[in-house]
């Protein structure tokens, strides 16, 4: 049996879809005969970027808020890696923000 991670990351509204679909893809969100499963919650994300910062929103030095999708889902231990580097690689933010932890108690 593989241990479940739970994994949340906060994304602009208009890519939410795009990378559902992507993590989805490799293998997030797969729950017994389901796949694709998430919770998804809107909300704002609040930044400033510093120097030497490319940011796909915003400018240096200044505060930025930006409308944002959080993304919760369960992934295997064993889809894991590939999972989070097609987060990276779907997410237009320079270093998307993202956590993982194991759901304790719960194995696929």
């Amino acid at each position: 049996m593989s241990q479940l991670h739970a994994l949340v990351t906060y994304v602009p509204a208009p890519f939410a879809e795009k990378v559902l679909a992507i993590i989805g893809d490799a293998g997030a969100g797969r729950v017994a005969n389901y796949s694709h499963c998430a919770f998804t919650v809107p909300g704002t994300g609040r930044f400033t970027p510093l120097p030497g910062a490319k940011p796909f929103i915003g400018v240096q030095g200044e505060a930025e808020q930006v409308p944002e999708i959080r993304i919760e889902c369960v992934v295997a231990e064993e889809h894991l890696d590939a999972v989070i580097a097609a987060l990276r690689s779907a997410h237009p933010y320079e270093e998307p923000a993202l956590m993982s932890w194991p759901v304790e108690g719960h194995r696929k």
